[in-house]
């Protein structure tokens, strides 16, 4: 069995991002919703030990939210996103 199998990579989808003051949101509860830069019909991040690898659309399966990838980054545009 070739190691590298056993290699464990840390895969985040960034949906969107946000900023708001901190008192704002330490009085977020339950149920308070948090409003992103982001469409719905926009491109994600996906990435890889936070290094961004990919773009992609989200997509729902029933009950479970996943992840299509629509375009791979080569190595120079995921440094550039990373810096």
């Amino acid at each position: 069995m070739n190691s590298v199998n056993n290699v464990f990579v840390e895969l985040s989808v960034v949906l969107g991002k946000t900023t708001l003051p901190i008192h704002q949101l330490l009085k977020m509860g339950r149920g308070a919703v948090i409003e992103l830069g982001t469409k719905q019909d926009e491109e994600i991040w996906i990435l890889a030990n936070n290094v961004p690898i990919a773009r992609g659309q989200i997509v729902v399966q029933g009950e479970r939210v996943a992840v299509s990838i629509t375009s791979v980054l080569t190595a120079s545009e995921s440094s550039a996103q990373h810096s």
